[in-house]
């Protein structure tokens, strides 16, 4: 299966998918079919603060038309801030969608995390990863809105600060002393801060559940619902 990915938000998060997309399929020894078009970060900041959610869906959707025309079977945007919009860009999208949200509280039991840390976005945090974990609790920063709004500017620039490092791994030692089993990276840009580190606490990347369900279907080895 043709993989569409809708990229630049931000910039490195798309890297990482690359990255992580293409080593999954050697790993499964299969070919890998990719095409990924340019969001631009701004439009969903800006898009996301006014939770205007039919403005970026339209802009999503005319890039998943873009994936289409590419030859691509789905699309997926690779960015959980970006989901804020899903089921608006699922409605006008010319591709099914793979949700990077939808696996994860399955992906959570399974594991058997029964409650976990959120880190990312402050709408993410906020919502709890927008209300569909069912089966596993969150809990989240008391000053959600400061973390997520360090977790953005991170994600703009493209780098992490010491300062911004700090802060992350300190909140996410918080939440394990608050009752977390793990602390979840429900930002695609928070490897940034988190990886190749020991920090002394269980981390899952969301972004790895997500490449997953992705190599999966690239591979033929599931099915689209």
């Amino acid at each position: 299966m043709h993989i569409g990915l809708i990229g630049g938000i931000g910039p490195e998060a798309t890297v990482s998918y690359y990255q992580r997309l293409t080593a999954a399929m050697r790993s499964l020894d299969a070919r890998l079919e990719l095409t990924i078009v340019q969001a631009d970060v701004n439009d969903l900041l800006r898009n996301n603060a006014a939770d205007d959610r039919s403005a970026q869906a339209k802009v999503y959707a005319e890039l998943i038309d873009r994936l289409k025309d590419a030859g691509a079977d789905c699309a997926a945007i690779t960015s959980l801030g970006g989901h804020f919009c899903y089921s608006e860009t699922e409605a006008l999208a010319s591709l099914p969608l793979v949700s990077a949200v939808k696996p994860l509280d399955a992906y959570f039991q399974a594991q058997g995390y029964a409650t976990v840390g959120l880190l990312g976005t402050p709408v993410v945090m906020r919502t709890r990863l927008y209300g569909q974990l069912e089966q596993t609790k969150a809990l989240i920063p008391d000053d959600f809105e400061h973390v997520g709004l360090s977790y953005q500017d991170m994600a703009v620039a493209g780098s992490c600060t010491e300062d911004q490092r700090t802060l992350f791994l300190s909140e996410g030692a918080k939440l394990i002393e608050q009752g977390a089993q793990a602390i979840i990276l429900a930002g695609t840009d928070l490897n940034l801060a988190f990886d190749g580190r020991d920090v002394g606490y269980p981390v899952i990347d969301a972004l790895d559940v997500h490449v997953a369900e992705l190599a999966g279907l690239a591979s033929g080895n599931i099915s689209l619902a």
